[in-house]
């Protein structure tokens, strides 16, 4: 019975406190809290729906409560510095410390295991480097009517609606004054990414926010007028996002605000639905032709795609319809599995898609066999926080790397994983307004900007004491990791990478390519 101990003592020292509080007034309120607490035991007994508090009267809530704060339990008094989960503390500590600014050297050797599989360097030269400038760029959409000057490290797709009014504000003005791009995600161009000016590259999604009508068709005036604006550099038709790829979204129509409904082009107050799959297009050559589309429209913008990979050989259909076609984008954006999100099911977070590394190699490889890489610009996001997660990725084909939750994390996000529950305690992933109106924007700015230059002086850094120029000098053989103990190789020996024109030729001794290639098809997502 001693279950029931907490509840019977409840109850029992109620009226023992309310027999102490006729005698003497200042002990009624200890019997109003003991009151209290019998009353949840009683709730606890009669209601049916939890088993376990009504064996448990009183006692299940402390259960309940311990559960709540499991996650921020585990992240600062029992992981490891270096437990990546999903960010390591040592991780999270280097974004805060270039935000803010100050200093982000480390006493006393590495933490990493370098003896441990997995243990990743870049090899140093002997003849270092001097690099002036720490502001890397390429340019993207070469051919295109309005070419982009783009910065290497740039801030990844995140929605208004997803992050508050007051986190867009901050991340915009910190892209302006560090002269790199923020992706609006696919809830399209709020009044706070307009704001302070920044540049922006508008992801457009399959719910076509911000150029649709009123049942989500696109429209193409709608899209003109937006797409016209002077601080949209680029566009990007999202295929699919890594954390829930093949998976819509519903945005509760009690949260389509005033605001977000006029934002997205929505009615207020009703289901703002975002589809699986494009009404535009349904095969890899309407694709390109919605590429160029978008591109006239825009008045000769660098217009590309993002996706997460999935069937390699529905990205065979769609490197073949260029090939065939010339139709090019100006970009592609590929996105891991470890990718971010607000929130997404277990089961796609967990279990679908294709990580980061793989996904670019594939995509890079592709476009080399096929002789079209140095016609189009790939970008590359999933988990880059640091100078060397930078160079690792371009190491591996990409031109540029995105990052979602490392500019959060200058914004002061703490991990707490409540991006969902609209409780974000850092008023960044919320819009209550009570949490996100805490938020400095000034301050927050600063930070994302201090971030994005501290990161780039890190990679600066890193190229001067590999002996390099530009990232764009980052090739396989600079990156090494350890395979086992007594195994090390290089990222160029570890993978496999496709020589220039080598699908032209022949399909080369690459397993994906053996079992997919010769089974794709320019006209179909489907197999031959």
């Amino acid at each position: 019975m001693s279950r029931y101990a907490a509840y019977v003592a409840s109850i029992v020292l109620t009226a023992f406190f309310a027999f102490v509080g006729w005698l003497d007034a200042d002990w009624w309120w200890v019997a109003v809290a003991f009151g209290a607490l019998a009353l949840l035991g009683t709730c606890d007994m009669l209601q049916r729906r939890s088993t376990l508090r009504r064996n448990y009267p009183i006692l299940a809530h402390f259960r309940y409560g311990l559960e709540s704060i499991g996650p921020e339990m585990r992240q600062y008094f029992i992981e490891a510095d270096t437990a990546e989960v999903p960010f390591s503390r040592q991780q999270r500590a280097l974004v805060y410390q270039r935000s803010k600014a100050v200093n982000d050297t480390r006493p006393f050797g590495t933490q990493q295991e370098v003896y441990g599989a997995d243990y990743e360097w870049i090899n140093h030269s002997l003849i270092t480097t001097h690099i002036a400038s720490h502001d890397f760029r390429l340019i993207i959409g070469e051919r295109a009517k309005q070419p982009y000057s783009a910065s290497v490290f740039n801030i990844s797709a995140m929605s208004f609606g997803s992050l508050s009014a007051a986190a867009i504000t901050a991340l915009n003005e910190g892209a302006r004054r560090g002269n790199f791009y923020h992706d609006t995600g696919e809830g399209s161009i709020s009044p706070y990414h307009r704001a302070p000016g920044g540049d922006l590259v508008w992801e457009l999604g399959s719910g076509y926010f911000g150029c649709r009508d009123l049942d989500g068709r696109f429209d193409p005036q709608r899209f003109a007028d937006a797409a016209a604006l002077p601080q949209v550099r680029m566009i990007e038709i999202k295929l699919s996002q890594g954390a829930k790829p093949g998976h819509g979204g519903v945005l509760p129509g009690a949260k389509v605000t005033a605001e977000i409904a006029a934002t997205r082009g929505v009615r207020q107050g009703v289901d703002c639905n975002s589809p699986s799959r494009h009404s535009e297009f349904a095969t890899p050559i309407e694709l390109l032709e919605f590429v160029e589309r978008l591109r006239t429209l825009s008045n000769g913008k660098p217009v590309g795609f993002k996706l997460a990979i999935g069937h390699p050989w529905e990205w065979f259909s769609i490197a073949k319809a260029m090939r065939q076609t010339g139709m090019l984008p100006d970009f592609i954006v590929v996105d891991g599995a470890e990718g971010g999100t607000g929130a997404a099911p277990a089961e796609f977070m967990d279990h679908v898609g294709v990580p980061m590394h793989e996904s670019l190699m594939l995509v890079h490889n592709t476009l080399v066999g096929l002789d079209l890489r140095d016609r189009i610009r790939v970008g590359a996001a999933g988990k880059i926080v640091s100078a060397f997660d930078i160079a690792r990725t371009m190491a591996m084909g990409a031109d540029w790397c995105n990052a979602a939750r490392g500019f959060m994390f200058a914004l002061g996000c703490i991990q707490s994983q409540s991006c969902h529950t609209d409780r974000c305690p850092t008023g960044i992933a919320t819009q209550d307004p009570s949490r996100w109106r805490s938020l400095d924007i000034p301050d927050k700015a600063t930070r994302v900007f201090q971030f994005h230059q501290n990161t780039l002086k890190g990679l600066r850094d890193l190229l001067c004491a590999a002996g390099l120029e530009h990232p764009e000098q980052i090739d396989p053989e600079h990156v090494l990791r350890r395979v086992s103990q007594v195994e090390v190789r290089s990222l160029g020996a570890l993978y496999r990478f496709l020589q220039p024109g080598e699908l032209l030729s022949g399909i080369p001794e690459h397993a994906v390519f053996r079992k997919f290639w010769d089974l794709s098809r320019s006209d179909s997502f489907a197999l031959k």
